[in-house]
């Protein structure tokens, strides 16, 4: 039997940063589809929270999995759900693009609790601000 613990923080944004995911009762209902919907297709979703226009996760990869696939499975299926039940406005699209890190298994609790937290967090920080620091934290510029 393979042991594996691969966490990695994932971050996407709804096209053009449009805040589609406008109130907490529509965040909620999502991420509780996006994590029922990563149970049952094998991914282990430890956590998942955001705003309203964009999405945290922390995914542990199992074997054979890869950042490429799951984040298609889990944005291509939300987004879909999202339209076909009509949750927004306008037609719901996520970004293309994506931030993907790894997680040292001394950083696990300091990530869900950053997630966990994201709508005190974005009262005083806005997604671009987040942005960029996470570029920066990680070494993306």
């Amino acid at each position: 039997m393979s042991f594996i613990k691969i966490y990695i923080h994932l971050v996407f944004s709804t096209k053009n940063r449009v805040p589609h995911l406008d109130t907490f009762d529509l965040r909620i209902k999502v991420w509780k589809h996006i994590k029922e919907n990563a149970s049952q297709k094998g991914i282990y979703l430890d956590m998942v929270n955001g705003y309203s226009d964009h999405c945290h996760c922390l995914i542990s990869l199992g074997s054979g999995q890869n950042m490429e696939k799951i984040v298609q499975l889990l944005k291509g299926e939300s987004s879909f759900w999202i339209n076909k039940n009509q949750l927004t406005r306008e037609k719901f699209s996520w970004q293309d693009e994506y931030f993907a890190v790894s997680v040292s298994e001394s950083k696990i609790e300091a990530v869900r609790e950053y997630i966990k937290n994201q709508e005190k967090h974005h009262q005083r920080k806005s997604f671009r601000e987040e942005y960029q620091e996470f570029l920066e934290r990680n070494n993306f510029l």
